[in-house]
């Protein structure tokens, strides 16, 4: 959300074109602006034991669920003069996936009076915008390999009586998602008049979760250095795969060698630094593979004294309290989780 605010930003002062963030949520419920909370049917007990967090945002539309298996499009573009029509933004987005879902057999439809997309009686896309100054932000949500089960903690965008479906349950197979978004981006650009430009990342990281059982390694950085709690990060050099980099920053941040394994989740974000942003221009947009590697916790330490001035072996409740980062976060859910 962030990143958006931020090229929300940066677009609204012609700074950057258009763009176009797609991507994928860990599982989450959003609650749109004006949106009724008592959509939200679960409690914070039920939630927490589903692994579902809850925020309310800025986006228009009531309440929905967010999570693996969907693709989500953030477009940001500006709606420039003779296109100021937001029915208009809004009904080529919905052309867009109704395009998307018909090369795979299925007929999707607009419904009077409800957002999104629709087969039959169950909701297969989900729509919710933003528009501040003329520049959109949010966008959709297409069901591809959800878990559906999900939907059941809330009454889907506030409306009783009607279900949720997805590409793989109407198709009855897994879906490859990289196609699909392969296929959103051709619709996309053929409906908005659009070339579509891919933007690589500009850095390349790695964090690896270290951890001794029900405890995690966490690294304290110098005061000059940002003065915040994290795991293991640092940057892949070239011609270095990610398991490379990870594996080599655990030896340099350590002292001790390390077997780090991928946990699933490969994040993006925005990095803003006056120092990258002379190097690489602006936005720094940076993508980080999260691994997680075991340690005896008895060993010696030998961290990096020019980054770091302290290191901790914390519980996981502890570690909660000191990280900073979402995407620190997430990735420390995922290797909890995965303990359990």
């Amino acid at each position: 959300m962030k990143l958006q605010q931020k090229l929300v930003e940066m677009r609204q002062r012609d700074e950057l074109p258009d763009q176009l963030l797609l991507l994928e949520h860990p599982p989450v419920i959003t609650l749109g602006r004006g949106g009724d909370l008592r959509n939200l049917l679960a409690s914070d007990d039920a939630l927490k034991n589903e692994r579902v967090r809850f925020f309310e945002t800025t986006r228009g539309g009531d309440i929905t669920y967010h999570g693996p298996g969907q693709v989500v499009g953030y477009p940001i573009v500006h709606l420039g003069e003779g296109s100021r029509d937001v029915r208009k933004y809004v009904t080529r987005l919905e052309e867009v996936l109704i395009q998307t879902v018909a090369e795979y057999g299925i007929v999707a439809e607009r419904v009077d009076g409800k957002r999104g997309i629709w087969v039959g009686n169950d909701k297969i896309a989900a729509i919710g915008v933003r528009i501040a100054r003329w520049v959109t932000s949010h966008g959709f949500a297409l069901n591809v390999n959800t878990n559906l089960d999900h939907f059941r903690l809330i009454t889907p965008c506030g409306l009783q009586g009607t279900g949720v479906t997805s590409i793989a349950r109407e198709a009855g197979r897994d879906i490859d998602e990289r196609e699909v978004r392969e296929i959103i981006v051709a619709k996309f650009a053929e409906i908005f008049e659009r070339e579509i430009v891919p933007r690589p990342e500009t850095v390349r990281l790695i964090k690896v979760m270290i951890h001794d059982d029900d405890r995690v390694l966490l690294l304290h950085r110098r005061p000059e250095r940002g003065n915040f709690w994290q795991p293991i990060t640092g940057g892949i050099e070239d011609g270095e795969s990610p398991s490379e980099a990870a594996r080599r920053e655990v030896l340099e941040e350590t002292g001790n060698p390390g077997e780090p394994e991928e946990i699933g989740i490969t994040q993006s974000f925005m990095i803003e630094s006056q120092y990258l942003s002379s190097r690489f221009g602006t936005p720094v947009i940076a993508s980080e593979v999260a691994f997680e590697a075991a340690l005896d916790s008895r060993l010696p330490i030998r961290m990096d004294d020019e980054e770091h001035d302290e290191y901790g072996w914390f519980t996981f409740a502890e570690a909660y309290e000191r990280i900073r980062w979402t995407d620190d976060r997430e990735a420390l859910e995922r290797l909890e989780y995965s303990r359990d």
